[in-house]
């Protein structure tokens, strides 16, 4: 196992439910830590450059109309394997696919509004980490 660091992001629908303790608890309960965090709003055009890989998709203007609807909360979260280790407890994207017992499944309202975003790879979470946050914000 190694030391990583992930990018999570609690989506607007969940933080407009007022569930991130809940979701946040879930990630230390796992033996994740959260070392960088905060709530922002996000404009269209930062949705935009930040989901840019999927441009070409179908949802894409849908994603960028949601995630710039209303707050939401940016972090890192850092642990034994924390990339893996978040996709498992998120869970499948779509919640009617996931698991029992995981964030998406438990607080997820359908694929859009699933509650949570997570990095799926090492590389990518370097990438978005630094898309969020300056390495003054990083505790080492």
């Amino acid at each position: 196992m190694s030391l990583q660091r992930t990018l999570s992001i609690i989506k607007p629908d969940a933080v407009g439910r007022n569930i991130t303790g809940s979701i946040n608890a879930r990630f230390e309960q796992e033996g994740l830590r959260i070392t960088a965090q905060k709530m922002m709003f996000l404009c269209r055009s930062q949705v935009e450059k930040f989901y840019e890989i999927h441009r070409d998709k179908a949802f894409y203007d849908s994603l960028c109309e949601y995630m710039s609807s209303g707050p939401v909360v940016v972090q890192v979260l850092s642990g034994e394997d924390a990339v893996a280790r978040n996709r498992r407890i998120m869970g499948a994207t779509n919640p009617a696919n996931a698991e029992i017992g995981t964030i998406r499944r438990d607080f997820g309202q359908n694929v859009e509004q699933n509650a949570v975003h997570g990095s799926d790879s090492v590389e990518n979470a370097e990438k978005e980490i630094a898309f969020f946050f300056s390495k003054l914000e990083l505790m080492p």
